[in-house]
């Protein structure tokens, strides 16, 4: 790695500035990766070609590293590209819009599949998104709506989940000999994911939106009904467990598939075990999908062998577009990560900050959220943070502000990870939503900034009071406070748009 100073935070903010701008990802992804290694290779006495080779360096290592979580998106995509056209989608859509018969209704039944997969955020999104897109649809609830609602309970459900693969991987980080119970320890300091929680429970129980959702949520409603009848007419025969049973085997086949790769059944803890190779266990649980959807629709001939194969095929090709965006956003994490020393310039603010210890959960969720927002990764994010916090804390004495220190350093990490335009968990969510990702990225940004804004008043309550509940009840109050003070203002406007 080569340290390159201010240089080191230019390729992330090339990338993200650019896919806002241009609204177009992919090459504004491959740009700032290109700025990355070209830094890279002219700090080290390289020139062109260097920079060409390391790119491509890193993106093999990117997917090899990945095969895995490769290989589960392909398998979880041929899944629900059979579960829609053995007419199960259809059947499901049909059956809950007689149960979910409203807007409200159908956008927490989300959130509330969201809380329950809380396992893997990635899993989290595209199963969601699977089950879930088609409801929503039907009740002409936007798909910049519904990727929020998947993205707002897939990492910060995870990030405090005692049983998943997030907390396994904080428990780690920490030096102390039971980092499981200091993650415990955390979960009530971590404002970013409570408040995230209560903030889309509020937006979908009130249907509070404003900004950019609001208007997608508008042209959402003002859409003409889709044409069911063709869809119907191609599987006829679906029922609703033919969408129910592959995803409820693949969820509960992907859960012991990562309790089995992590050792579960030799004598590993369970929590420890799901931590181990999340990937290969979600793989499994794929793949046990894939053969259930085989059993279940060629007896009853809902489609020919061949047709089956064919749509495995579609399924695979139709994930390759966000997997390539996937591909360049590890790459250029990792060129942040791995070659010019992005994280440790950014982090060394933390160390190196001169100012009263009771601002110190302030700063470092202020830090974490920079970091994260830049690299595209919440793991990446705490694994660099979280050594530094645990060292200013016992050097200067300050081990009471330790626990809301590293409750700060997951809530940035996660807010983050929630909103950058390169971070997996928010392609994903795009992805499960079939929304346009800058789309997705454009509505949910102010939401995701909202309450983080509302968090950093909490943790300078925090530093002063260093107890949670304070902070938890004031944040709670001033983000239902500023939703009903943004919507009443966008009322006013809509009106007086109208009388004009």
């Amino acid at each position: 790695m080569i340290q390159t100073g201010w240089w080191s935070i230019l390729p992330p903010i090339i990338a993200i500035v650019l896919a806002l701008i241009t609204k177009e990802v992919y090459s504004s992804l491959f740009i700032g990766l290109f700025s990355g290694v070209l830094i890279y290779a002219f700090a080290g006495g390289g020139g062109i070609v260097k920079a060409a080779s390391t790119a491509f360096d890193m993106m093999f290592s990117k997917i090899s590293g990945n095969a895995y979580m490769i290989i589960f998106l392909a398998l979880l995509w041929a899944v629900v590209v059979l579960v829609s056209k053995s007419g199960g989608s259809e059947a499901y859509g049909r059956w809950a819009g007689k149960k979910l018969r409203s807007r409200r209704s159908a956008g927490l039944a989300t959130a509330l599949l969201g809380v329950l997969i809380f396992i893997d955020d990635g899993f989290n999104c595209l199963t969601v998104g699977t089950v879930m897109r088609p409801i929503t649809d039907r009740l002409h609830i936007s798909r910049e709506k519904l990727a929020y609602i998947i993205d707002a309970t897939a990492a910060p459900i995870c990030i405090i989940a005692p049983v998943s693969s997030w907390a396994v991987a904080v428990a780690s980080e920490v030096s102390q000999t039971d980092g499981f119970h200091v993650f415990l320890s955390t979960i009530p300091y971590n404002l970013y994911a409570l408040l995230t929680i209560i903030m889309v429970v509020f937006v979908c129980a009130a249907g509070k939106d404003f900004g950019p959702m609001k208007r997608a949520e508008e042209r959402a409603l003002a859409a003409e009904p889709e044409d069911a009848a063709a869809e119907e007419s191609d599987a006829p025969k679906g029922r609703v467990i033919d969408l129910v049973l592959p995803i409820l085997v693949l969820i509960v086949c992907a859960i012991l598939g990562m309790a089995y790769v992590g050792g579960f059944f030799s004598g590993v803890s369970f929590s420890e075990a799901i931590g181990e190779n999340p990937a290969a266990g979600l793989t499994l649980g794929a793949f046990a999908g894939l053969l259930t959807a085989f059993v279940l629709y060629i007896p009853r001939k809902l489609m020919k062998p061949k047709d089956f194969i064919s749509n495995i095929v579609s399924g695979i090709g139709s994930i390759i577009p966000p997997m390539l965006i996937l591909v360049l956003s590890w790459s250029l994490g990792g060129v942040c990560r791995e070659l010019i020393g992005t994280g440790e310039f950014i982090s060394g603010f933390v160390s190196g900050a001169k100012t009263a210890l009771s601002f110190l959960p302030f700063i470092i969720f202020i830090v974490a959220a920079v970091m994260s927002f830049s690299m595209g990764t919440s793991w990446g994010t705490f694994g660099m943070l979280i050594p530094i916090v645990t060292m200013i804390c016992a050097a200067d004495g300050a081990g009471q502000l330790l626990i809301p220190a590293l409750g700060a350093t997951l809530a940035g990490s996660v807010y983050g990870d929630h909103c950058s335009p390169i971070s997996d968990t928010t392609i994903l969510a795009s992805t499960g939503a079939d929304c346009k990702h800058i789309s997705h990225v454009e509505t949910q940004l102010p939401y995701a900034t909202l309450v983080a804004a509302v968090c950093a008043v909490g943790y300078l309550i925090t530093g002063f009071t260093l107890t949670p509940w304070i902070s938890l009840a004031v944040c709670a109050v001033l983000l239902i406070a500023a939703l009903l003070v943004l919507n009443k203002i966008k009322a006013k406007e809509k009106d007086a748009a109208a009388s004009n």
